[in-house]
């Protein structure tokens, strides 16, 4: 599955109703760390399609990154059923994403 670049009418209509487990990638372009985070995020998406993955660029959707209380990016969120069950901040290895996410 492809990622979904999120907006604030999409996080509406398809993150926030979503019955799948979503990953949400807090980034900016410019950031260093985040453009280390961003490959393991897309296989991620390519490789559990169980998983609904989004990422929001903080410089283009302030408002998101306000409404999640992101202070530091890369910032990554798990949600289940609306809800954040889980925040990740900094650059972390692929095996700990995965961890977060409850899949074996």
């Amino acid at each position: 599955m492809s990622v979904l670049s999120v907006n604030k009418v999409n996080f509406e209509n398809e993150i926030k109703t979503s019955e799948k487990t979503v990953l949400l990638d807090f980034y900016a372009d410019w950031c260093g760390p985040c453009r280390m985070v961003s490959p393991i995020v897309d296989e991620i998406a390519e490789e559990y399609p169980e998983i609904l993955v989004g990422k929001i660029n903080v410089d283009d959707c302030p408002e998101l990154a306000v409404q999640f209380g992101i202070v530091s990016i890369p910032t990554l969120i798990v949600m289940n059923k609306g809800e954040v069950s889980k925040k990740i901040v900094g650059a972390y290895p692929k095996a700990s994403i995965v961890e977060a996410l409850g899949i074996k």
